[in-house]
């Protein structure tokens, strides 16, 4: 096992189709995971959320999050992001990122259709700012 190196999390992350799995801070305290598509912006992982949802109410509430992106496979191996969002009712700006993560996780043809689905009225646009990175590569080796 050996932990990754920026460049390499970064990487791994931006690699494909891998979800994250985001966990989020519910009104009581307890937590509240859910898969997610994201992608990484510099400092930032930016993904999309309804607001009304268990997702969007509770980064309103309180911004901390925490998301596992891992390879289920042998060797295994994951990294674990930590920080605080920054929530953004931008209708540009949330249309524009839900298209991008259409293409990665759809394809570039199905951009826009992911777009006026995840970017319409009533979706945030959110960019959690990471403040901690724990990387680590073959975990079985």
């Amino acid at each position: 096992m050996h932990r990754m190196t920026d460049q390499q999390w970064r990487a791994f992350v931006s690699e494909g189709t891998r979800t994250g799995k985001l966990s989020t801070v519910r009104a009581d305290g307890s937590p509240h995971v859910t898969p997610v598509w994201f992608l990484l912006d510099g400092d930032d992982v930016v993904f999309n959320t309804e607001k009304d949802g268990v997702k969007g109410r509770n980064l309103a509430l309180d911004g901390r999050f925490a998301l596992c992106v891992d390879e289920d496979q042998p060797p295994y191996a994951f990294v674990l992001l930590q920080g605080r969002t920054e929530i953004s009712e931008d209708r540009d700006e949330t249309l524009r990122w839900a298209g991008r993560l259409g293409a990665r996780y759809m394809g570039e043809d199905r951009a826009e259709e992911y777009a006026a689905r995840n970017g319409g009225p009533g979706n945030l646009l959110v960019r959690a700012h990471i403040e901690k990175a724990i990387a680590f590569a073959g975990i079985t080796d």
